[in-house]
């Protein structure tokens, strides 16, 4: 027999569905614009830039942004939000023009005639995505492609990074959205940053001067339920000396529970946290890398990458790749390329991280996957999908 709290949300949840039904009948407001990101998470990524350069271009246009209750606590004061599934969510959803994510609105809505839907993504693919996660079956049992293709279908534009991100969407998210080849918003800041803008952050951050900050950002793996980096960053830390600082992200799906460890000697810092990746990557030096997509992004700062890729045959087989990350070919591979601990420490402690064979695989690989990188991307994407508005 159901409880009291599950007949009360059932409830709750037909008399939100109802209003929303009656409020698809209002007209469509032209200066109303709803942002999302990460499954809900805050102002973030892709949409954040838009919505900043929107606001200077069209201002008239007003954002609001979705976010889960459990999220709150991370917008910023001023920004306007809603709460997902609560009443001025659905009238929101009912009634903008303008609709923002990169992933997707919770709950399901109907989208209308005369409402505008970009979808931004939020990487370049490196792993399968969309449709090309049936050939997985880790993967597919998780997934609803009708759900996927429905979604899709909603999509009136669709984002890339470069290329190689626009021939995977065609094929793995097949819909009549238009494309919008310009670069990702999030990384106009790699392009506009000043030196004093960088050495803010590195003291936000505690970075002290003349230290050298290694960025390690791992990501998801389908096949582990938790946090298990693959490289002790204590050791690392130690082993390199007090000259370098190592910043360690735990990726986003682990939520705010994971523990990175410390040296105590301020060698290693967590900064899982921290609202703005973006920032933690012009306070890096360098980028230890895995497959996450942030390495594509770090590349258009033409720093120095290294990739540490231990378990690169345990994730292709779960995960499945595009391209060998760690083929060595330029284009494929953005530098140095180690499997165990010790070569990784030697490949800082050799200088090889930063050598002229690194930065040519650096500069052919920024050749294929950071093509429109010039800091102007938000604002082509604000001139093409909010058109009517200007």
């Amino acid at each position: 027999m159901p409880t009291r709290a599950t007949v009360k949300r059932f409830v709750r949840r037909q008399a939100m569905r109802a209003a929303y039904r009656t409020d698809l009948h209002r007209p469509l407001d032209p200066d109303l614009a709803v942002y999302g990101a990460y499954w809900n998470r805050g102002v973030a990524c892709n949409p954040a830039a838009i919505h900043a350069k929107a606001r200077e271009l069209v201002p008239h246009v007003r954002g609001v942004w979705v976010v889960s209750s459990r999220h709150r606590d991370r917008m910023e004061p001023g920004v306007p939000y809603v709460i997902e599934g609560s009443r001025p969510y659905w009238r929101a959803m009912a009634t903008a023009t303008y609709l923002v994510n990169n992933s997707s609105f919770p709950g399901g809505f109907t989208k209308r005639p005369g409402q505008r839907y970009l979808q931004t993504h939020h990487g370049t693919p490196l792993k399968t995505m969309g449709l090309d996660q049936r050939a997985y079956p880790a993967l597919a049992g998780k997934t609803d492609f009708g759900k996927l293709l429905a979604h899709v279908g909603q999509w009136d534009f669709s984002l890339s990074a470069n290329p190689h991100s626009t021939e995977v969407w065609d094929r793995v998210y097949p819909g009549g959205y238009e494309r919008l080849d310009v670069g990702y918003p999030r990384n106009d800041v790699h392009a506009t940053a000043t030196a004093g803008d960088i050495a803010r952050i590195r003291a936000e951050l505690g970075i002290a001067d003349g230290r050298t900050a290694l960025l390690y950002a791992p990501t998801h793996r389908d096949y582990r339920d938790r946090f298990v980096p693959d490289l002790d960053v204590e050791r690392l830390a130690r082993e390199l000396g007090d000259r370098y600082v190592v910043l360690v992200r735990a990726h986003y799906f682990y939520g705010r529970s994971a523990r990175v460890g410390d040296t105590g000697a301020g060698r290693v810092v967590d900064v899982t946290g921290h609202p703005r990746v973006e920032e933690l990557c012009l306070a890096a030096d360098a980028l230890i890398a895995d497959y996450s997509s942030l390495i594509f992004d770090y590349a258009c700062l033409d720093r120095p990458i290294v990739v540490h890729a231990p378990d690169w045959a345990a994730y292709r087989a779960t995960r499945g790749t595009y391209f060998d990350l760690l083929s060595g070919r330029p284009g494929d591979t953005p530098g140095p390329v180690t499997t165990t601990p010790a070569e990784l420490a030697d490949v800082f402690r050799t200088g090889e991280w930063r050598s002229p064979e690194a930065t040519a695989l650096r500069a052919a690989f920024r050749e294929r996957f950071c093509p429109y990188d010039d800091g102007r991307a938000a604002e082509r994407v604000v001139r093409r999908f909010f058109s009517p508005a200007l």
